[in-house]
């Protein structure tokens, strides 16, 4: 195999997919798909637990002149204690209150009796805006529960710790970086994509659409391998996805330093050497998803089947992420074998801080390298086939 030929084919191919500017705007914009919506859904947390936090708590109270005491202590705990609608259910399901609190007619009755006074809190857990609200208004009633419950003991003589059969502590090892982990699971289902959509194009054209065009065949008379073809294709599909890759995964690391994660209770350090490790991790990966994308593509009947192959390839390796943001995994060795299904659970460990054994990175990326190699070969063999790639 000339490496000159190939060097020929491959600027070739570069260069004519370079004069299709829609086709690399696609290719090059739509892996910023990711870092902008991880942008914005933090943006938009942030907003709301600023807000949560800055923003007095109104809650309307239906009976409050049967518990005075209850009102005058959520008042004195931050709470804005306003008149309840008419039909308290009718304003929460409408949206207009986020809670309302009911005293029924015989909480004083009960309160003197020394029994469990009944209140009524009326909520809808399916709003997800109003969820700051109902907590602190959850918080406030078993504040007062308590607190009215130790005045009990005590007028009776009893120490009120008597009343508590465990002393629970509770140790909490999550750290910043892993509680970011649950907002970052979806990460690598967008390496994966970005891996896929910037070589798809690229995949497609330079197979399907040159046979469409009629200028495969002429290529394919010049005196180059048919090997030297195929690996310039896949090298040229592979360039486009590396650029989509290193584009991803830079947005990822600039969203951190833009906005203030700390004040969420958690933080993002997508440290430099951790984005390097990630883009090395998933270069196997890249190469086995341009000779793949390259093999089906070939024989795809033209351009649009090429495109509806590829579109519906693309989301098989990318449902791990799916199942890992859902279904806790622990890691396995065996799972390094599947490709894309072990470099996606090693990078949202990288991202929880963890350690990440060197063995099965390597592993991973040896794995995806072997698959890629027989890809590539099979990729190689479809191009000396003229059944293959003409129908002859």
């Amino acid at each position: 195999m000339r490496l000159d030929l190939l060097g020929v084919v491959f600027r070739k191919e570069v260069a004519d997919n370079l004069r299709d500017r829609r086709a690399v705007a696609m290719a090059l914009l739509f892996p910023l798909l990711g870092p902008v919506l991880l942008a914005v859904t933090f943006s938009v947390v942030a907003r709301q637990a600023r807000s949560a936090e800055e923003r007095p708590l109104t809650l309307p109270v239906a009976g409050a002149d049967r518990a005075p005491h209850l009102v005058q202590f959520l008042r004195g705990a931050g709470a804005d204690v306003v008149a309840a609608p008419p039909d308290p259910e009718a304003a929460v399901r409408a949206g207009d209150r986020d809670l309302v609190l009911v005293v029924p007619p015989e909480f004083g009755a009960r309160l003197r009796e020394g029994r469990p006074a009944p209140v009524r809190l009326v909520i809808d857990e399916s709003r997800q805006s109003a969820r700051a609200a109902v907590e602190r208004a959850r918080a406030m009633l078993s504040a007062w529960s308590r607190q009215t419950g130790a005045l009990r003991l005590m007028a009776r003589g009893v120490n009120p710790a008597a009343a508590e059969a465990l002393a629970l502590e509770t140790v909490d090892l999550s750290t910043p970086e892993s509680r970011a982990g649950l907002l970052l699971s979806m990460l690598p289902y967008f390496l994966v994509v970005a891996v896929f959509v910037g070589g798809m194009y690229v995949a497609i054209d330079t197979t399907a659409g040159e046979r469409e065009r009629q200028t495969l065949e002429p290529l394919l008379l010049h005196p180059v391998p048919r090997e030297s073809v195929a690996l310039a294709k896949v090298a040229a599909t592979a360039l486009f996805a590396t650029l989509a890759l290193a584009e991803t995964i830079v947005g990822f690391g600039l969203v951190p330093a833009a906005l203030p994660l700390e004040r969420l209770g958690f933080s993002i350090r997508l440290d430099p050497a951790m984005l390097l490790r990630t883009f090395v991790l998933f270069l196997p990966l890249l190469l086995l998803a341009s000779a793949l994308q390259v093999l089906v593509a070939v024989r795809a009947r033209g351009f649009k089947a090429a495109q509806a192959s590829l579109s519906f390839l693309m989301l098989v390796p990318a449902l791990p992420s799916a199942v890992l943001a859902l279904v806790p995994f622990k890691l396995r060795t065996w799972m390094m074998l599947i490709p894309s299904f072990g470099e996606q659970q090693l990078v949202l460990r990288l991202v929880r801080g963890e350690q990440v054994a060197p063995g099965l990175q390597a592993l991973s990326m040896g794995s995806s390298a072997l698959y890629a190699l027989l890809l590539v070969a099979g990729a190689a063999r479809l191009f000396r086939s003229e059944r293959s790639m003409f129908g002859k």
